[in-house]
């Protein structure tokens, strides 16, 4: 059985908690009826949520895609392929 982090991840516990705030301080402009706190703090930080979140995982902070690898195979050291390491 191939091996799954299910979310347990620094890029996917930064992005739940950057949503689940936006989405408090969304509840709570809504309240008090103010708007721009409601679309700015609360929308806009859910957005930026998500745009950490994939920018981390694009930085290898995220879950590995482990189907790409297995088909990949085992990665060989430069050495024993015959590539240049400079480029």
């Amino acid at each position: 059985m191939a091996h799954n982090e299910h979310g347990h991840t620094p890029a996917a516990w930064t992005t739940v908690i950057l949503i689940l705030a936006g989405f408090v301080v969304g509840a709570i402009a809504v309240i008090l009826l103010n708007w721009p706190l409601f679309w700015i703090g609360g929308v806009g930080l859910v957005v930026v949520g998500g745009i950490v979140g994939k920018i981390m995982q694009m930085m290898g902070l995220g879950q590995r895609d482990t189907q790409r690898d297995a088909q990949a195979g085992p990665r060989q050291p430069a050495s024993a392929t015959g590539e240049d390491s400079i480029g």
